[in-house]
């Protein structure tokens, strides 16, 4: 329920800005007008700014300006029988992403920045009181369907609108994998089990769908991060 409360009160809220004389100015956080500042923490607007980027061209390459976030782009790629990228642009750093920055569409790329200031880097300091230094992933653009059948809707890899991430590696050059250190929830010689979890829940706040190898065998060894419509976090 409160993964929705943002998005139930998206109505309330813009009813009080037409309300609101228009000599109080509301914070960029709350104006749901304002381009999202990629350095804040996911708040109440964050989702929504997100989702507004994926409908409203530029929007997102806006956010990454303001935040004073390079973002390397990339010749868009028309839409072809459900598969292409409306605004490539290459992972932006300072991650090092194994085996290369992968290309992505750029609200997916603002999800990422978020999830991994915010997310991402305070679960390894937690676990290991150090920082991640690369990630490892299984590709994002890929024109296919879903699970890879003839019969299934396009999967959101068919737009860069997905990352398939398999595991980090710590600034000391420890290696935390999927599925090898899933199942070590709570061994106290390691963590990693439970810095996985970690990472899967904060990347819940941030993306539409994440999934891992609690959602079934086809995700056992990576999580799929996408910025779609499906609101499941497992």
């Amino acid at each position: 329920m409160r993964r929705w409360l943002p998005l139930l009160l998206l109505p309330i809220l813009a009813l009080l800005i037409v309300l609101i004389p228009r000599a109080v100015v509301l914070p960029p956080s709350l104006d749901p007008t304002a381009p999202l500042d990629l350095r804040e923490p996911p708040g109440l607007l964050t989702r929504y700014k997100l989702s507004r980027m994926a409908r409203e061209p530029g929007l997102c390459a806006e956010s990454f300006a303001m935040s004073g976030i390079p973002i390397p782009t990339l010749p868009p790629q028309p839409e072809r029988d459900g598969c292409g990228i409306a605004e490539p642009v290459r992972m932006p750093g300072p991650l090092r992403f194994q085996p290369g920055a992968p290309v992505v569409n750029c609200p997916l790329a603002a999800a990422w920045t978020i999830f991994e200031r915010h997310g991402l880097q305070p679960a390894a300091e937690a676990a290991f009181g150090q920082r991640v230094t690369a990630v490892r992933h299984l590709g994002a653009y890929n024109c296919r369907n879903v699970y890879h059948r003839a019969n299934a809707r396009r999967s959101q890899h068919a737009t860069a609108n997905a990352i398939d991430i398999a595991g980090f590696t710590l600034a000391d050059g420890r290696a935390v994998n999927l599925p090898g250190d899933w199942r070590a929830a709570g061994a106290p010689s390691s963590g990693s089990g439970d810095f996985l979890r970690a990472v899967r829940d904060s990347a819940c706040r941030v993306f539409g769908a994440v999934l891992g190898p609690d959602y079934n065998a086809a995700h056992r060894d990576h999580f799929h991060l996408d910025r779609g419509g499906w609101g499941t976090c497992r």
